[in-house]
């Protein structure tokens, strides 16, 4: 959008602060609006049957989301939950509509996160068939390692609880454990806590089998 459209745009926006473990909106909660973070992360992830989490997508700064539900009159089907502390401009949905008519961009914008979305989703399930979980771990990783770059830093430390990754990798964090252990063993990733950082990218894209770009 051209700067006086995000301007426009921003102008219906309402700052809301979210604590890290906190939702910003819950499965089959009514869709009240749209979210744009302006700092911080967030996890979008659905709750199975047996109350296992699977995690879809994290959601980094200038990322616009909720709006699924919005626009097909639907309660939500995913949940969204804070994973770093964040301030998220939020948007009602009454102005989002309005908005809609005033800045074409923005359906534009939008068929485009759609198709980005489906491609993700598409992808996750043949990674979670297809791939062995040394190969799910590695993939995951080099995706997360482009979610968590910060321009402002010249490392970038991947933050995301064990729970979180094992669910995103579908096992368990007892195995989880045990696969990080090898990974820094081998020389590719260093843990500092709860922090994991990629020491030999282009090996972990090969493992992945991933080409890098």
């Amino acid at each position: 959008m051209s700067k006086k459209d995000q301007a426009y745009f921003l102008s219906f926006s309402q700052p809301l602060f979210f604590k890290k473990g906190k939702l910003i909106f819950y499965q089959d909660g009514m869709p009240t609006g749209v979210f744009l973070i302006k700092s911080g992360k967030a996890k979008i992830y659905k709750t199975g049957t047996y109350g296992k989490d699977q995690i879809f997508y994290i959601y980094k700064k200038g990322d616009l989301f909720g709006y699924h539900a919005l626009l097909c009159n639907e309660n939500y089907e995913e949940s969204c939950e804070a994973i770093e502390d964040c301030e998220v401009l939020f948007v009602n949905k009454y102005d989002f509509r309005l908005l809609l008519a005033k800045i074409p961009q923005i359906q534009t914008l939008i068929i485009q996160n759609i198709s980005h979305e489906f491609g993700v989703l598409v992808n996750t399930i043949a990674i979670l068939a297809q791939k062995n979980l040394r190969e799910r771990l590695a993939l995951y990783l080099v995706v997360l390692n482009e979610r968590y770059q910060n321009e402002n830093q010249k490392r970038t430390q991947i933050v995301l609880p064990r729970e979180d990754l094992a669910n995103v990798i579908g096992t368990t964090r007892e195995s989880l454990g045990r696969l990080l252990k090898e990974f820094r063993e081998d020389k590719l990733i260093k843990i500092n806590k709860r922090a994991i950082e990629i020491l030999n990218l282009k090996k972990v894209q090969e493992i992945a089998n991933v080409d890098p770009e």
